[in-house]
């Protein structure tokens, strides 16, 4: 496999490790408290990763599919575009930039955690069967529009290195929140 699919890999496998050991430290009532009124609980942010990657996938799926049909090979190195850079750089876990979450990626906070995890599990198959999908084809040469803005587009090596940094983002701010319900 591609190095740095490889890596977009492992980044997917460390974030369902990172769930699980969230999961097994977390009792279920404090996964629906949210920490303040203003942030989430980690129950929101697991079920806000399940929204997000709902909408991603078919959209990666369908990057892919037009790269497989383009019958070009992989680059030697995949680069992300300008924008995928940007929002791929701005997601950093514990850092970059705030943005208000679009209407169908709000959680809701009432699920059982088993039920979030499990869904999680399904979704991180899916987008590590991507990745393995995308080796060898020139998936940074086929642009995707962002679910958040149509008017953004990036290419769908940065959508899955996106992915993947998105739900470290998310999974740290569950394990910030667990933490505060002392």
């Amino acid at each position: 496999m591609h190095a740095e699919l490889l890596a977009i890999e492992q980044e997917f496998e460390s974030a369902l490790v990172r769930l699980h050991e969230l999961r097994a430290k977390v009792p279920p009532e404090v996964w629906k408290r949210r920490p303040a009124p203003e942030r989430w609980s980690p129950g929101e942010c697991v079920a806000h990763l399940n929204l997000s990657s709902a909408s991603m996938v078919p959209l990666v799926r369908a990057g892919i599919d037009q790269a497989r049909r383009s019958g070009r090979s992989a680059p030697a190195r995949y680069r992300r575009d300008f924008v995928g850079w940007l929002l791929w750089k701005g997601l950093g876990p514990g850092k970059g930039f705030k943005t208000k979450t679009i209407p169908a990626w709000v959680p809701s906070g009432d699920r059982h955690p088993g039920e979030l995890v499990s869904e999680f599990e399904r979704w991180q198959t899916q987008q590590i069967a991507l990745v393995r999908d995308a080796d060898g084809l020139p998936i940074d040469a086929v642009k995707i529009a962002s679910p958040v803005d149509a008017r953004a587009r990036y290419n769908v090596f940065a959508a899955l290195s996106i992915l993947a940094r998105h739900q470290h983002r998310h999974l740290w701010q569950a394990e910030q929140a667990a933490r505060a319900r002392t």
